[in-house]
């Protein structure tokens, strides 16, 4: 199985993150903010990852550092999950739809963090989360997961409808990405030989 557990812990936030890639979709979510917990939950099941995430974060301040974190210890578990990449797809895609809302994500698991972020959220807030902590924590995860990932909405007029197709198909983009490949004799899915 492969599975990894990361602790995170500052003057800011306690962060604990556990997966398991090979899972069946399960999540015990306890960030301290529900709507992350909801999106979170789209990971696990929609990526068929089992996925515990405990946060406490300074949330008297806001929600910043706590989302953020969340991405960065779940950047650090993926990348401790994947290991040395041998014999895996590399690289995944989703479009998802939610009603009126399109997202389409592509991942590529290439060792070089790089974000393409293009969301055009149509209000700040949905109910108190910022929509603005999206990109911090796919910011964070991309960086200590060290992948590639583009997050494109292409249309949506209800912001929680956009955001859960984002994470929807990032669920899925994963789960692609990291299903083992039956074709690829167990080798780096690279010319360079690593990644």
């Amino acid at each position: 199985m492969r599975t990894a557990s990361v602790d995170r812990n500052t003057a800011e936030t306690r962060i604990s993150v556990a997966i398991n890639l090979d899972g069946s979709g399960t999540a015990a979510l306890a960030s301290g903010v529900p709507f992350l917990d909801h999106m979170l939950d789209q990971i696990a099941r929609h990526g068929l990852i089992d996925l515990q995430v405990k946060a406490d974060g300074d949330l008297h301040i806001d929600a910043h550092h706590t989302v953020e974190d969340i991405g960065i210890t779940l950047g650090q578990a993926l990348a401790k999950a994947v290991g040395d990449k041998k014999g895996l797809r590399r690289y995944g895609h989703a479009y998802v739809p939610l009603d009126e809302a399109l997202s389409r994500v592509v991942v590529d698991l290439s060792g070089r963090p790089g974000l393409e972020f293009h969301v055009p959220f149509k209000r700040p807030l949905i109910g108190e989360f910022d929509v603005d902590l999206v990109h911090e924590f796919f910011q964070g995860l991309v960086n200590h997961a060290q992948l590639t990932l583009h997050i494109d909405t292409l249309r949506g007029d209800n912001a929680h409808h956009q955001c859960e197709t984002v994470f929807k198909a990032f669920g899925r983009a994963l789960r692609m990405a990291v299903e083992v490949d039956p074709r690829s004799s167990g080798v780096v899915p690279s010319t360079k030989g690593s990644l």
